[in-house]
């Protein structure tokens, strides 16, 4: 039996059904504690700084949008990785006031 699900976790195309899609299991959300945290962070990136945004309970659509959004504002590029926004630079002010308008409460963490 066990050989049988290792040929269907493989498979692509099936006469019975056709293309074969695999099921991505959903991301679960973590809950805000009310805060958006930014921190700025230059570790593993060379000396370069980036500034992180977390604890915003916030699903992977409505991140990719937000980040979108902060990217234009400040400028700068940036990525989402997982539930953090990474934006490039030290914008902290730009970031704060873009959030504040969005309705989240901020929390500079660190220097």
């Amino acid at each position: 039996m066990s050989s049988l699900q290792d040929q269907l976790s493989n498979l692509v195309y099936s006469t019975d059904g056709g293309r074969v899609k695999e099921e991505k299991p959903e991301m679960d959300i973590t809950p805000s504690d009310g805060f958006a945290h930014v921190r700025r962070e230059t570790k593993g990136r060379k000396g370069k700084g980036v500034v992180t945004i977390t604890g915003l309970g916030l699903d992977a659509k409505a991140l990719k949008a937000l980040a979108k959004k902060l990217k234009q504002t400040c400028g700068t590029g940036g990525t989402v990785v997982g539930e953090i926004i990474e934006i490039q630079g030290d914008k902290r002010d730009v970031i704060k006031t873009v959030l504040e308008k969005n309705g989240f409460k901020v929390k500079f963490i660190g220097g």
